[in-house]
């Protein structure tokens, strides 16, 4: 299932990948290249390059490379027929789908989508305008939310009547909006009657929308006083699905990017607090329990989980759900330090600062469990500090690491008055029976169905298969060989022919050279080439040296160093056989000629005919 390729193929071709990722990053032209500061890590100098001719970016700090779709599924998070058909509508063109009906059911989901981004400014208008919504903005100015807030967030205000919306949107209507359409939007259904009805009636409406920043569902809030439940959602759809969606993520994610850490919490309106306390990197579900989808989607974007849940039982019962997450997907979880009774949103109004300190001081989510079972238990008995003990250690055991397992032991064992030998005991029964339900497990043989079709990440240094010579196993950044290798990728023309692969030590280079000669062009290598290649290549790409690209004396500079370095190899390799066998007199005649000839062009300043002369020892015939 998928998009056709040559569709694929065009849509990469008509984009301008500029005004792409100038969308997202002030570029500046420098030279060939334009540059500015990159959007997937934080720094100060810039060093986001992008190659406006070669469609493709790379990052000299992180190393995120790829194409314009690359770009777009990293800084939106999207999968990569999302990321095509975005551009695709940019740039006019009408995609095929490979699998039969694939392309009706995206066509379905944009027509729900359409209709719900027509309820979220109808909504939104009546909130603004409408008398009949005089007491919801009178319970918002309460709240402190004022009209900057409500813009930002597109509030909403359902009125309290069977059709408004329906007869504003001309649903059933000629003209209007399909009854089926409304319906599976989740915006209405048809009663008994026959009547088409809206689903939200006298309630504050809170948009929700997915990282994309595409409108999904709805929250619905009763004012006070109203009647039925605080809250009514949206029901599950072809676009929404409550098990994955959080509320606010498309506000925060850059934020939760930057920072290496996401908070999430239970409300709508804590969001917004979180946000008018300067902390814009919350997110909540919504009106469901945290879900191992949401932890699925939260670590794609953050290492690091703060739990910042009402600091009341319900919260801190949901917060152990936890447990066996944190391991499986490898987070870094913490618990926020709400003082006891507060929730976020209101804790944003009476105290901001504080509601700062609660996630700066957030608890290890394990300390948190530690202290809440020793808080709970009964300290003044012997029998009460032993049950406390052990019940604190077997949530020690779950961790993998042995000697952070001991330290906490020894944490324990002093608070309770118990010995550590007798909770290192525990803990090693603990595991060996395992624990009585089954730890999730990441699915690593297996996509997540919402990333199905992803292409490879771009984010990854991509030279383990190479071996490597510099830092991390990577090739050192400003060598001869690099040098060469930018002048064939750039302007292959000035390389001169008898150059080839065998003069590349390192593994990287070489083959990065060895695939200029095997596919026949630029394209079709950045297609089709191994990932460790196609990184490479990008970033020579995107790379500057204007100056070797302008000077022909610094080109031929460079590759007779590039000759002059394989000589050297080839020279120790001889005096190594000179010492270890019996030298015979071609043999020193050879090491005698090699040197001579890499004297004679270091004296001539890696002048071309010395280093043709070169070539000839040690290539005769070239």
């Amino acid at each position: 299932m998928g998009i056709h390729d040559e569709d694929v193929a065009r849509v990469r071709e008509a984009t301008d990948i500029v005004a792409v990722i100038s969308e997202y990053v002030q570029l500046k032209r420098v030279g060939r290249r334009w540059q500015g500061l990159c959007p997937f890590h934080a720094e100060k100098t810039p060093s986001f390059s992008v190659n406006a001719e070669m469609g493709v970016y790379h990052c000299f700090g992180c190393k995120a490379s790829g194409d314009a779709i690359t770009f777009v599924r990293e800084i939106e998070h999207a999968d990569f027929p999302e990321a095509v058909e975005r551009l695709a509508g940019k740039a006019g063109i009408a995609l095929r789908y490979t699998a039969p009906g694939e392309g009706a059911d995206r066509q379905k989901r944009g027509k729900l989508t359409e209709a719900l981004e027509q309820a979220v400014e109808w909504y939104h208008q009546r909130l603004l305008t409408s008398p009949d919504a005089g007491q919801a903005r009178g319970y918002l100015r309460h709240r402190g939310y004022d009209g900057d807030v409500v813009r930002q967030y597109k509030l909403g205000w359902a009125p309290d009547d069977w059709d408004a919306l329906a007869t504003g949107l001309g649903a059933g209507t000629d003209g209007g909006m399909p009854v089926q359409v409304f319906s599976d939007a989740g915006l209405g259904f048809r009663n008994k009657s026959g009547r088409v009805q809206d689903s939200f009636r006298a309630r504050l409406l809170f948009p929700i929308f997915d990282p994309s920043g595409k409108p999904v569902g709805f929250g619905g809030r009763v004012l006070p006083g109203g009647e039925g439940p605080k809250y009514k959602n949206s029901v599950d759809n072809a676009v929404y699905r409550k098990s994955r969606i959080l509320y606010g993520l498309n506000w925060a994610k850059q934020d939760i990017v930057n920072a290496g850490e996401v908070i999430v919490c239970e409300g709508y309106t804590d969001v917004i607090g979180f946000a008018q306390a300067g902390i814009a990197r919350a997110v909540a579900t919504c009106g469901t329990a945290l879900t191992e989808d949401h932890v699925r989607v939260l670590r794609r974007f953050a290492p690091r989980i703060v739990l910042a849940f009402d600091a009341d039982s319900a919260g801190q019962t949901a917060a152990e759900r936890f447990s066996q997450w944190e391991h499986a997907f490898e987070l870094e979880v913490a618990v926020a330090d709400l003082p006891p009774g507060a929730d976020p949103g209101d804790l944003a109004q009476s105290d901001p600062e504080r509601l700062a300190a609660a996630v700066a001081d957030a608890v290890d989510f394990m300390d948190f469990r530690i202290n809440r079972v020793l808080g709970e238990a009964d300290l003044s008995t012997v029998k009460g500090q032993v049950r406390a003990g052990e019940q604190a250690a077997r949530l020690v055991a779950e961790h993998p690491n042995p000697e952070v397992r001991d330290k906490y032991l020894v944490e324990i064992g002093d608070r309770c008055s118990v010995s550590s030998d007798h909770l290192r005991a525990v803990v090693a029964d603990f595991r060996r029976r395992g624990p009585r339900r089954t730890p999730l497990t990441p699915a690593q043989d297996a996509p997540h169905p919402a990333d199905a079709g992803h292409e490879p990440s771009s984010h990854q240094e991509g030279y383990s298969d190479y071996g490597g010579t510099g830092a991390n196993g990577s090739p050192p950044p400003n060598n001869v060989e690099r040098q060469v290798l930018w002048l064939a990728a750039n302007q292959p023309g000035a390389v001169w022919p008898e150059i080839g692969p065998e003069m590349f030590d390192h593994p990287l280079y070489r083959g990065g050279f060895e695939a200029l000669l095997e596919y026949p062009d630029m394209d079709a290598l950045l297609a089709e080439a191994e990932p460790a290649l196609v990184d490479l290549m990008r970033e020579l790409l995107v790379a500057e040296d204007e100056d070797l690209l302008a000077s022909s004396h610094r080109q031929q500079v460079a590759m007779a160093i590039l000759l002059y370095e394989e000589a050297q190899r080839e020279l120790s390799y001889l005096e190594r056989q000179a010492r270890t066998v019996s030298a015979d007199d071609d043999l020193l005649r050879r090491v005698v000629s090699l040197k001579t000839a890499m004297d004679k062009l270091r004296a001539a300043e890696w002048e071309s005919d010395q280093a043709r002369a070169l070539l000839e020892l040690l290539r005769p015939g070239t």
